[in-house]
């Protein structure tokens, strides 16, 4: 049999939001590969409602002959859940995992325990499996964004595959940019784990890579560099972009007025800058764009006592994400009595090296000759 490697993964255009809260107008992929050597390893399974589909893959791509290992890099149900469906196929295929790999698979999936007689093979860091011509080197990537992550370094095409590392939302059949959709899908997913990341990329750097084979949107090739470079970036969080993130709610609009105003006063300047409304824009997009920016701007009401609930829900992401090494301004609006700054301030404690840009801006209802200027200095210190 030729030593090639196939692609047997499936497109899912009837999810509307992945995990459950990121939408994916787009779908997305769960890619799963074949490489052939002396012996045969499939490179992890598929959603359970694609099992069918990535069954018929494999045994057209196989031409009658039997796989000889699943290998299983990420335990998550999107790339787990047709495993049971692989293992009735194909009964004599050992499994390949580590220990928490194992321990998940029998959580998962009784008939499949430590207890059944399924054939596994439990790998280390650091240890490979030669298929015969093709050999699989196995490098623990643990909270990768689960505890059990391990990605897969193929000598022979200098392929990693890396699991949900370097992997964006989107199916393979839809064409757009990389980065954004690579960035809404990190942050969201991988955002709180930057050391872990770190450390992930330091072990990888030993070895020549020249393909990466994720476990979601395209293979990557000649955007290698550019794609280690973002992840670098987002991994030790540090900004993409120079400028300006303002972002804002508003109930009746002087609060967008507001935010507006800021705008105008940054274009100015000359200084580089996006506004966002929060409620309107996608969650998960406004929490990676925050990322991607040195600086960010939040202005908003109010609210029994608070700042806005979506503005709060925003803060908080941030936070969960570690959030740090940014510069923070505020604006809040309150008609008796703006209060938001002394709710957002406390949810970014744990924050670490946050500076806040001047003192919080106040707007008493809607803006007035004290508050433009206001914003105009702001606009001068944000430069």
């Amino acid at each position: 049999m030729a030593k090639e490697t196939i692609y047997v993964g499936v497109n899912d255009h009837e999810v509307d939001f992945f995990e459950g809260i990121y939408v994916v107008p787009n779908g997305v992929s769960y890619n799963s590969y074949i490489v052939q050597g002396d012996k045969i390893a499939v490179m992890d399974a598929v959603d359970e409602r694609f099992a069918a589909e990535w069954l018929n893959n494999i045994k057209k791509a196989l031409g009658g002959k039997k796989p000889d290992y699943l290998v299983i890099l990420h335990m998550e149900p999107d790339h787990s859940g047709s495993i049971l469906e692989f293992v009735k196929a194909y009964p004599q295929v050992t499994l390949v995992g580590n220990q928490k790999t194992f321990v998940m698979l029998g959580e998962y999936f009784g008939e499949l325990g430590a207890d059944s007689a399924t054939k596994k093979l439990t790998v280390k860091d650091g240890e490979s499996l030669d298929l015969g011509g093709r050999v699989l080197n196995f490098v623990f990537a643990p909270l990768v964004h689960w505890p059990e992550v391990m990605v897969a370094y193929e000598s022979a095409e200098k392929a990693l595959y890396s699991a949900d590392a370097f992997g964006k939302f989107g199916a393979l059949d839809c064409d757009e940019p990389w980065d954004d959709e690579a960035r809404r899908y990190y942050i969201g997913i991988v955002g709180k784990y930057g050391v872990q990341v770190t450390n992930a990329l330091k072990k990888l750097s030993a070895f020549d890579i020249k393909i990466i084979r994720p476990l979601h949107g395209p293979t990557l090739t000649d955007t290698i560099p550019h794609a280690i470079d973002l992840y670098t970036k987002w991994a030790g969080y540090i900004p993409e972009k120079e400028g300006v993130m303002i972002a804002y709610t508003s109930i009746y609009g002087h609060t967008k007025a507001a935010a507006e105003l800021l705008k105008a006063e940054l274009d100015k300047r000359g200084v580089e800058n996006i506004i966002i409304d929060l409620v309107r824009h996608d969650k998960a997009d406004s929490v990676a764009l925050a990322f991607a920016y040195g600086k960010i701007v939040l202005a908003t009401t109010t609210y029994n006592g608070e700042a806005f609930p979506v503005m709060r829900e925003f803060v908080d992401h941030l936070a969960e994400r570690n959030y740090r090494d940014r510069q923070i301004a505020i604006i809040e609006n309150g008609t008796w009595s703006p209060f938001a700054a002394n709710a957002i301030i406390p949810r970014l404690e744990k924050c670490k090296n946050i500076t806040y840009v001047g003192e919080p801006v106040k707007v008493f209802s809607a803006l007035n000759a004290e508050s433009r200027q206001k914003i105009a200095e702001l606009a001068d210190m944000l430069k």
